[in-house]
């Protein structure tokens, strides 16, 4: 079980308690799903075969093979299951409330140093077949290669607290945050709107931080750019490059884990994409809530946008050059 489904029995248990009610109900022309055998397949049985489907990132047909069923049986287990997933296991992926966020920042910043900082942002690229896309053109991004793109925000645990999916690659992740609910939310202050006050009396607004590729805005910090700069800044950039990889690590590690969404899929859906992403994404967060933050051994490695170049935005609002001016004090050295 945890070595191929990759999480605990505790953790199986929980996610079948959440779907067994749909997965046990007959509903729009439902019959007894069965193995080759004619043996009926009971709720962990079904559930086995979706997240098979999810971990595996293999053909329908394959899968099939596996267990003695036909493919359409395989797809119907796989969906019946994402919907309930999506209804039932919603909870598991929301934004921190005032005392998670407390707890979270005080993560960032004993392990990075970072004061007030909430989490940190990236998107990553899920590859898709040319074939099955009708007006590819939309869907090809800057690498010339079919792609969807997932933004995601992530806590200090690696956890996903804010996603975006569904959006064609052509389009750039500047551009995505823009279009983003969690932007609106942040320019209105509902999120990331708290100030600590820093040693010396300079405050500074709650932030996510972000790569280059980002506008540097008041709640979101980008790393300095150029070359010989002064020890503050120098520091800063090594502070934040470090709480950067947990996004990085995040996304790597959900690829890595379901294979469904690493290269392309089998005869990818651009309507039912998001929806398995996010269902990718829920489970992901269930394992950590139920088992902890993924140890070391656990984490995939490497870029988890291979051959894709990284942008760069020259975006920077005047307010957020000097709350990055005002943390780049305070971490100098020998402050």
């Amino acid at each position: 079980m945890e070595s191929v489904l990759k999480m605990s029995r505790k953790t199986f248990d929980y996610i079948c308690s959440l779907v067994k009610k749909d997965l046990t109900t007959k509903t729009y022309g439902f019959r007894n799903f069965r193995f080759g055998d004619k043996t009926i397949l009971g709720v962990e049985d079904q559930v086995v075969v979706a997240l098979m489907r999810l971990t595996s990132g293999e053909s329908l047909q394959n899968i099939g093979m596996w267990f003695g069923m036909n493919h359409s049986a395989i797809s119907n287990i796989t969906w019946r299951f994402i919907e309930s997933m999506e209804e039932h296991a919603i909870c598991h992926l929301k934004w921190p409330s005032p005392e998670e966020m407390g707890t979270i920042k005080v993560k960032f910043e004993k392990i990075y140093g970072l004061p007030n900082c909430c989490g940190a942002i990236d998107t990553t690229h899920i590859l898709m077949c040319s074939s099955a896309q009708p007006n590819s053109k939309v869907w090809l991004d800057n690498e010339n290669k079919n792609s969807m793109v997932l933004q995601a925000v992530v806590d200090a645990d690696m956890r996903f607290r804010d996603i975006v999916s569904g959006w064609p690659g052509s389009m750039d992740g500047s551009c995505i945050l823009r279009t983003s609910g969690f932007y609106r939310l942040c320019e209105k202050g509902i999120r990331l709107d708290e100030q600590m006050e820093l040693p010396g009396g300079s405050v500074v607004r709650e932030y996510i931080v972000g790569d280059a590729s980002y506008p540097l805005l008041p709640w979101l910090m980008t790393p300095y750019q150029g070359h010989g700069l002064q020890a503050a800044k120098a520091e800063f950039n090594k502070r934040h490059t470090a709480a950067a990889t947990v996004v990085q690590n995040a996304l790597a590690t959900l690829k890595g884990r379901w294979r469904v969404i690493q290269g392309e899929l089998w005869r990818p859906d651009k309507h039912r994409l998001p929806r398995i992403i996010f269902v990718c994404c829920l489970i992901t967060n269930i394992i950590i809530d139920m088992e902890g933050a993924p140890i070391k051994e656990m984490l995939v490695s490497g870029n988890h946008d291979l051959g894709y170049k990284k942008q760069f935005s020259n975006v920077a609002d005047d307010n957020a050059v000097k709350q990055r001016d005002l943390l780049s004090q305070h971490v100098a050295p020998g402050e």
